[in-house]
Formats: structure tokens, sequence, C-alpha cells
């Protein structure tokens, strides 16, 4: 199994934010599914203020490419992902069009 822990941003507006949550206590199935099918096993994410961190956990073959080609054959994880850029700001060292960044693991007990 492998572990990643990313980052990303909300917009810091208290109205915006509590749609973002509403949204993910009620994730549309085919999202949840385009999740399982690319492999990830587990995937929480936290919020302090506006910034959001996600924990995944995914079968041993899991790839990001894979992932994305994935999103992009999928209509309907298109439409929530272009829905969920009205709620996201992107990290200020992201590059254009990416939302969440991997973070580097910097301790371990």
């Amino acid at each position: 199994m492998k572990r990643f822990c990313l980052a990303l941003d909300l917009k810091n507006d208290p109205k915006l934010i509590e749609e973002y949550e509403v949204y993910h206590q009620t994730a549309w199935p085919e999202i949840t599914a385009s999740i399982k099918d690319a492999g990830i096993l587990d995937m929480e994410i936290y919020r302090i203020e506006n910034r959001l961190f996600m924990i995944m956990e995914t079968k041993d073959d899991f790839s990001f490419e894979k992932k994305s080609e994935m999103d992009l054959n999928n209509p309907k994880v298109q439409e929530w992902e272009e829905l969920m850029w009205k709620y996201q700001d992107a990290l200020p060292s992201a590059k254009e069009g990416e939302k969440w960044l991997m973070m580097d693991k910097i301790f371990k007990l």
C-alpha cells in the first residue's frame, strides 16, 4: 500500500467553505466510484481555516497519471472538477491548472 499527502487551499469565504463541505458530505456516487476504480483504498480530507490536507492510501500499482487519464475520460468527474474550482484556490507554487499538490514527509516516528 502507498500513502500520499496533498494540500490545497479554498477561497477564504465562509459561505463557500460551507458549501464545499456540504458537497463532500454528499459526494456524487460517480465521484466515489471513480476514486475507488483508480485504486484508491482510502481518502480523507481535513481542513483548518481555508487550507485542506488530503491523505490517500492506494494500491501498490496506483499512479496519478492513470488516475488523471481516467478522470479526463469521465464526463461526471470533469463536471465535478469544474464545479469544485468555484471553491478552490491553487497554492501559490502550483502550475497552471494544478490543484492538489504533493506534500513532502519531513518527520516520522
